[in-house]
């Protein structure tokens, strides 16, 4: 009886987790990355919110990455460092 009351919870969890996950759309913002300027043009180590924003941008770099205006900026090794420092590396596009 108590492991399928925890297979039941765990289902209800996963369905909720997957609800959440399929209704946040990510917008492609580039002014979202407002939050790394600093440690993209210096050697700080990044923010979290810097991070938490490289986590929600990363389905858009490669949109970034197209466009000549961004691309100097988004392309850079700094940019790429902090990308891995947060635990996001930059997708092959």
């Amino acid at each position: 009886m108590k492991a399928s009351r925890i297979a039941l919870f765990t289902l209800v969890v996963l369905l909720f987790v997957a609800e959440v996950q399929v209704s946040k759309a990510v917008t492609c913002s580039p002014v979202q990355l407002s939050a790394c300027v600093s440690a993209i043009t210096s050697s700080t180590p990044p923010s979290n919110l810097c991070c938490s924003k490289i986590k929600e941008q990363k389905p858009c770099l490669c949109q970034y990455l197209k466009n000549p205006n961004l691309k100097k900026f988004v392309d850079s090794p700094n940019a790429r460092r902090v990308a891995n420092t947060c635990g996001t590396p930059f997708p092959r596009c």
